[in-house]
């Protein structure tokens, strides 16, 4: 994938000359495409003609303030956004912020919640709960397998605020040469997941990835999904007390991922379920649902992320048994993430939390084991602030790391930690950032209602 645009302002900006930009952006065309040098020279003549009259000075200060934003100078790769760690849920917390305004939906963005959720203002109480979901990056040259993971982990937010999915929506895009074979693709991947859960695919978008100022093959995107539930699952309704169970897990797209980039290719198929899903129907129709207090899935971040965010909403602290935890990792999975040396602690497992009194964990199991599931209970919530997990050696403290556990080489060339020097660092020009996005989004506010 080149970005043309993107490589001819950094060009520009360290002083290279127009005749050898040109020449830059001439081989990554000849590159990408089955084109002639002279067609070429004349694509890069106007890439770089538009990259040119965008380079100007602006007077009016409104449009240089519209225009222009506020830089951190950390990249997103630097900081680990995307990579759930602690790096990408500090971000998160401050885009919450962002996203605040008058009007306070019942489940938001600074919940930390697996959805969002809103209530319908009519006869009974009814929640409309909605997840955007991104596609794992990695998967662009296997479009199917993205397609129908991306679907199923957008799926499974929905179920575990206990709203049944009635809607999905397709966002895709695609790079210029991508051949059209990859969106169809994804787009049966994505039907697969329809299919199996009875879920009607309703509207979609289809774009190129930065028009014709990006070539290459790569696709991403995401999908959107509303639910609706007569009862909301919240974390913050988590009590001291309350038993954690949790169900099998094969993983999704991350763990194909690792497959496919591991050289295991055999492990995939173990992905290729919808196990979750009939464990949550199986709990809608039966009556000790009203009995759950709340249910998460160990997404991206795996245990370490999601319990630190579900006790940090809940404010609560969670004691975990690891005895019991390893046995619901699916064998395949759990012996490739031994193989590659993955903590298998943190990354997405696609495996079902169910947080509830003593009371009904027989009766939930029971019910869960029944349709083939494997299920345990693996620890306890506790009015302490700390995650500990008790382990052969004894007990020790569960953190998130900076980003979630290096499950590919590049990802483990990488590393999972930067030095607490850096990360302060780096979260207090972040905070700046995101001050100064927050006043400019307050400043057009006004300036637009006054323009009325």
């Amino acid at each position: 994938m080149a970005d043309l645009e993107g490589l001819s302002r950094a060009l520009l900006s360290s002083g290279l000359e127009k005749e050898e930009i040109i020449k830059k952006l001439i081989i990554e065309y000849l590159f990408y495409k089955n084109i002639s040098t002279g067609e070429a020279e004349q694509l890069a003549n106007a890439v770089f003609q538009e990259v040119q009259n965008s380079n100007f000075e602006i007077s009016d200060l409104i449009v240089k303030e519209l225009l222009d934003y506020p830089k951190a100078n950390i990249t997103v790769g630097e900081q680990g956004v995307g990579c759930r760690g602690w790096g990408d849920f500090f971000v998160h917390k401050l885009i919450a912020d962002l996203s605040e305004t008058k009007r306070i939906p019942v489940l938001s963005p600074k919940s930390l919640d697996d959805a969002g959720a809103v209530k319908y203002k009519g006869t009974g109480d009814i929640f409309i709960v909605s997840k955007m979901e991104g596609m794992h990056s990695r998967l662009s040259d296997y479009p199917f397998l993205a397609g129908f993971h991306v679907t199923r982990a957008a799926l499974r937010d929905l179920y575990v605020k206990g709203a049944k999915p009635i809607s999905i929506m397709i966002d895709i895009h695609l790079g210029d040469d991508a051949d059209i074979g990859k969106l169809f693709d994804f787009m049966g991947g994505v039907a697969t997941i329809a299919e199996l859960t009875n879920t009607p695919i309703t509207a979609g978008s289809t774009l190129r990835i930065g028009g014709d100022m990006v070539i290459g093959t790569r696709i991403t995107g995401g999908i959107a999904a509303i639910g609706l539930a007569k009862r909301l699952l919240k974390r913050r309704d988590i009590c001291p007390g309350d038993l954690i169970l949790m169900t099998e897990g094969a993983g999704g797209g991350t763990i194909a991922t690792t497959a496919i980039y591991g050289a295991m290719q055999d492990v995939i198929k173990e992905t290729l379920n919808i196990k979750f899903i009939q464990a949550c129907e199986a709990l809608f129709q039966s009556d000790v649902f009203s009995e759950i207090h709340c249910m998460c899935d160990v997404t991206n971040g795996g245990l370490r992320g999601d319990l630190h965010e579900i006790a940090y909403e809940a404010k609560a602290g969670v004691t975990i048994n690891e005895a019991k935890i390893k046995p619901l990792v699916n064998k395949k999975v759990f012996d490739m993430l031994q193989k590659r040396n993955v903590d298998y602690l943190g990354v997405s497992l696609d495996a079902l939390l169910i947080f509830c009194p003593v009371t009904v964990v027989n009766q939930i199991c029971d019910l869960i084991q029944k349709k083939g599931i494997k299920i345990e209970v693996i620890g306890e919530v506790n009015k302490a602030k700390e995650i500990k997990m008790i382990t052969d050696s004894g007990e020790e403290k569960v953190f998130p790391r900076f980003r979630e556990s290096a499950y590919t080489p590049v990802k483990q060339a990488v590393g999972e930690e930067v030095e607490e020097i850096e990360k302060k660092r780096m979260a207090e020009a972040i905070k700046i950032c995101a001050n100064q996005s927050l006043k400019k989004r307050s400043k057009f506010v006004k300036w637009i209602k006054n323009n009325l």
